[in-house]
Parts: structure tokens; sequence; C-alpha cells
């Protein structure tokens, strides 16, 4: 098992910028997937970016396509999600989540099942 501890989380005015990171510890960090997911108020947490074991390969939902990047730092046993243009919609709590099976591509197709760890979350919250 693989504990998860996010940061940077925040308030930001429309169109900024803010950075989560997320720590892992006990397991080989480098050789799971490992995504970003989140859940707005009164909504199910959805797929956010997910990036594979290598850091080869990464995956964005739509509505963050140009605007969000994830990727990793595996001497570092950390992953980043940089966000910018943010938008009041971007408002959720951001977890992030780890695959459940080893050199997994980080697409996250089958959402939340295919989560092995979750972070605690961290609030992201964006003003209009």
């Amino acid at each position: 098992q693989v504990q998860l501890v996010e940061s940077g989380g925040g308030l930001v005015q429309a169109g900024g910028s803010l950075r989560v990171s997320c720590a892992a510890s006990g397991r080989t960090f480098s050789s799971y997937a490992m995504g970003w997911f989140r859940q707005a108020p009164g909504k199910e947490r959805e797929f956010v970016a997910g990036i594979s074991w290598s850091g080869g390969m990464t995956y964005y939902t739509d509505s963050v396509k140009g605007r969000f990047t994830i990727s990793r730092d595996n001497m570092k046993n950390t992953v980043y999600l940089q966000m910018n243009s943010l938008k009041p919609e971007d408002t959720a709590v951001y977890y992030c989540a780890a695959d459940r099976r080893p050199f997994g591509t980080g697409s996250f197709v089958y959402g939340g099942s295919e989560v092995g760890s979750w972070g605690q979350g961290t609030q992201v919250t964006v003003s209009s």
C-alpha cells in the first residue's frame, strides 16, 4: 500500500495559477502510474489527469487540456499538477491517486476502480 499526501491547494482568482503536489511513500513509487481526480460539491469524483509509471505518457480530461499539466519526479516520489488559466468551474477537492497495479499507462479509463490508494484531498477554490 502507498500513502499519499497532497499539498498546495488554496484560493486563487480566475485566470490564475496553482500547483498541487502529492508526496508518496510506502512502495516503489516509480513503478506505478499516478493520477489526479477532483470532486466538486454535489458532483461525482472525476478523472482530471494521469501519468504513466515512466512519465512518458500523460492523459487529461477534455475540460483541462491545454491548461493543466501533470508531471512526476521519481527521485522525489512526488507527482505534480500545474493548473493555469483557472476557472471557477475548476473549484473542487483534488485527490491524488495511485494505480492499483504496476506499470500502468495512467489513463484511468475505468476511473476510480483502477485506483489502489487515495490521498486525503486538497481544496482548490477559484473565485470569479
